[in-house]
């Protein structure tokens, strides 16, 4: 007898999943409410069109994998990336730039920077650029 779940039939999410991936990986081998609840998620922003295109997404997914330093979703998002796209080149700016956020947040911190002031000043920085970027049309 099938398990049913808020989120649907257990088995109609594991033929979903086996119809999409080719078989049900190990680390989809969840409980039957977590498996229901998560899959869909999963499913919609991994392989179904929403508003960031598939290869800025997976380029997004692999800064923060770098980030948090996690071998599987640095793996999945780097071939992900490449499946849609990606070339050599982006994935080594990619590289770089995900460090910046890291940095920058290390350095700023390290200041103990003001947060009024930091949005003040991003204020005028946007300003200045916005008014720059109209001279250029």
């Amino acid at each position: 007898m099938a398990t049913k779940s808020e989120g649907g039939d257990i088995d109609e999410i594991r033929k979903d999943i086996e119809e999409t991936l080719g078989f049900v990986p190990g680390f989809w081998e969840l409980n039957d409410e977590d498996l229901v609840n998560e899959w869909p998620n999963f499913k919609r922003h991994a392989f179904e069109e929403t508003a960031i295109p598939p290869k800025y997404k997976e380029l997004i997914g692999l800064a923060i994998a770098a980030n948090i330093k996690c071998p599987y979703c640095q793996h999945f998002h780097k071939e992900a990336a490449k499946m849609h796209g990606a070339t050599e080149e982006e994935l080594k700016e990619i590289a770089f730039l995900s460090s910046w956020t890291a940095r920058y947040s290390a350095i700023i911190h390290g200041m103990d920077y003001d947060m009024d002031t930091f949005e003040d000043e991003f204020e005028r920085m946007a300003e200045h650029l916005e008014e720059q970027m109209t001279a250029d049309d």
